[in-house]
């Protein structure tokens, strides 16, 4: 069996694509997850298949990374506008970073309006590898009505909804047909010296040693081959299969990439587990690939047992065992996460590519029964193992579950996983503020704790220094007492005091940065105690803080965004609406068409540039952010902060 993914932004028509191949021979198997994620299995000329059918929307391009793991190619679907290419171009560098042989498919090409040629070049833009057209569409009358195969020079007219009809290449289209062709000619010969020789003697090259180079390109990951066609229409589609079927390398190949890329002393994996997602009533269902004979319910695969293997449809067991390249879906094999490389004894973590940088989008999560709070914790930590595009954490402020997804769909299917899967009803909010404050000038209070009501009393008599701390030194303490003024057994005490008073400040914020020095004090033989002094010493901070000119600082992130050239005038505005600093941008090394922009920019902002860095790239960017450093916050935006937080305390 051999597997392909299927890449494309919204509305190009992957799924339609993916029914007409399953079409062809009939449909086999079909699985859906919660994420939009599709597989099903194809069968043509005698051939197993299993198709990969990512969602085009950007926030779902963590489980397409995760799928190219278990892939022997992709298959990239794109809409007949160059203007479109900017939305393929994600895609396009998915499949780069993971070095996996590409095709494309310019689907829905009957609906064309400009050249075809125009189209390719856009999407060269943003493509690393150069891109081939292996097809030249017929006109007639302005429509598209039919392609020319490049390699045979065989003319095929389209009928809706059957097989292409053979015709003889118009005498109109010869011209264009051969100026298309010696150009691909032109493109293949930089990978093979023989074709390169018989096109400087004029000697016309043999079709089968055409074909044979085309295969040997696309599997060696040198170039991308461009076909044309209409899903809807079912023009186009056999073509394609018969390229993929002729040209994808099979599951050897990417079983030895995988090994070249390995954590483990580069061994060959066994098999690689590429989706997972909780099921209620069933438990964890792992999506794996065999890359290596032997996996069958009971054998040793990723470090533990297989419990059962079924087919993608969970309809029934898969009898045993896995052929090479097979797809399935492990059940009761906790042990499995994904992505994962799998030998018989560990996994080992999925190479880059796979992964998925920080997600970006952060929101609070509560439950809206409070019952339901400890599944919840287990809940998101479940999800989290499954899902390569999100992260849980824990909100500073408020202790609450803390959720970064790719966006608000994701963070939507997040949502509705929760009560489907496993019963909780969450609603989520915006992440409490991680506002900090400081001391801007020293203080010195002398406070006196004491209290009688009968028995033994409470006293405590402190004098304290408050200063302010170089920024990033955090919270000291010392003493200068001298003569047993304070016994040593209760200076500790007095610290402890003191770092009570740093969770609350005047402003109502955690206090960092500042210098505890304890001078003098008084004690008594008999009322004196640890609580006493505890109490004294976090009253004496509390009032220096409030004397010591309380100033309130934000978190400032260094962000770097990773977004289209087009783009980046786009982003030098976006920062400058979000009170940043750029830093600069550079040419992106490992894509093609892409700008690296680095900004300065408050925390508090961060969620509103996932938002609006959506529309500024057409949903296509995304960052990355890293904490830099505090800054003081002054004038109405600290007055609005500080109101803000007084009123909900």
């Amino acid at each position: 069996m051999r597997c392909f993914a299927v890449l494309g932004p919204v509305g190009a028509g992957k799924t339609t694509l993916v029914a007409r191949l399953a079409a062809i021979d009939g449909a086999g198997q079909r699985a859906e997850t919660r994420n939009g994620f599709a597989l099903t299995t194809l069968g043509f000329m005698d051939d197993a298949w299993c198709a990969i059918d990512c969602p085009g929307d950007i926030e779902a391009l963590p489980d397409a990374r995760a799928a190219l793991l278990a892939c022997d190619a992709a298959l990239v679907v794109v809409p007949p506008d160059p203007d479109a290419a900017v939305l393929a171009a994600p895609f396009l560098r998915a499949f780069e970073v993971a070095g996996t042989p590409c095709l494309v498919f310019v689907n829905r090409i009957d609906e064309a309006r400009g050249r075809l040629r125009d189209i390719v070049a856009a999407l060269q833009a943003y493509s690393g590898h150069p891109l081939v057209l292996r097809q030249m569409p017929l006109r007639e009358d302005g429509r598209i009505v039919g392609s020319v195969d490049l390699v045979s020079e065989r003319a095929w007219r389209y009928r809706e909804g059957g097989p292409s009809t053979l015709v003889e290449v118009p005498d109109s289209a010869l011209a264009r047909e051969q100026e298309a062709r010696t150009e691909m000619l032109e493109h293949l010969s930089e990978f093979d010296d023989g074709l390169l020789e018989e096109i400087i003697e004029d000697r016309t090259p043999a079709i089968g040693g055409l074909y044979s180079l085309c295969a040997k390109v696309l599997g060696e990951n040198r170039a991308t081959p461009v076909l044309i066609g209409s899903a809807l229409r079912g023009a186009g589609v056999i073509r394609l299969f018969k390229a993929l079927r002729h040209e994808t390398p099979g599951p050897d190949v990417l079983r030895a990439r995988l090994a070249q890329t390995a954590s483990a002393g580069k061994v060959a994996p066994l098999g690689v587990s590429f989706h997972a997602q909780h099921r209620r009533h069933i438990g964890k269902a792992t999506f794996i690939r065999a890359l290596g004979e032997g996996i069958a319910a009971g054998s040793q695969l990723g470090g533990g047992g297989i419990g059962a293997l079924v087919d993608i449809g969970l309809d029934k067991k898969v009898t045993p065992p896995l052929p090479v390249g097979g797809v399935a879906v492990a059940l009761k094999s906790d042990h499995l996460a994904a992505p994962r490389l799998l030998l018989a004894t560990q996994s080992t973590y999925a190479p880059a590519f796979a992964l998925s940088p920080m997600p970006m989008f952060a929101r609070r999560i509560t439950c809206e029964n409070a019952r339901d709070d400890a599944k919840l914790s287990l809940a998101l930590a479940r999800i989290a193992e499954d899902d390569p595009g999100c992260a849980v954490s824990q909100d500073e402020a408020s202790g609450a579950a803390l959720l970064r997804v790719q966006g608000p769909m994701h963070l939507r299917r997040v949502i509705a996983a929760l009560a489907d899967e496993f019963g909780v009803n969450a609603t989520d909010g915006p992440p409490d503020g991680i506002w900090r404050e400081t001391m801007t000038q020293p203080a010195t209070v002398h406070y006196r704790h004491k209290k009688q009501t009968g028995g033994s009393g409470q006293f405590a008599d402190v004098r304290i220094s408050v200063r302010p701390n170089a920024r990033g030194a955090g919270f000291t303490f010392e003493e200068t007492v001298k003569g047993g003024a304070v016994p040593r057994n209760y200076i500790p005490s007095v610290e402890a005091g003191a770092r009570d008073a740093l969770s609350r400040g005047p402003l109502g914020f955690p206090v960092i940065d500042v210098a505890v020095t304890l001078t003098d004090g008084q004690h008594h033989a008999v009322d004196s105690s640890d609580f006493a002094f505890r109490a004294a010493g976090r009253a004496a901070v509390t009032q220096a803080l409030s004397e010591g000119t309380p100033a309130l600082l934000q978190p400032i992130h260094e962000i770097t965004i990773h977004a289209p050239s087009v783009f980046s005038g786009a982003l030098v505005a976006l920062a400058g609406t979000l009170r940043g600093r750029v830093l600069g941008f550079d040419r992106d090394p490992q894509s093609r068409g892409w700008d690296v922009f680095r900004a300065q920019l408050p925390a508090a902002t961060l969620e509103e540039l996932a938002q609006s860095l959506r529309s500024a790239t057409q949903g296509v960017g995304w960052f990355e952010s890293r904490f830099d450093h505090l800054e003081e916050v002054y004038g109405r935006e600290a007055d609005r902060v500080v109101a803000a937080r007084a009123e909900h305390a």
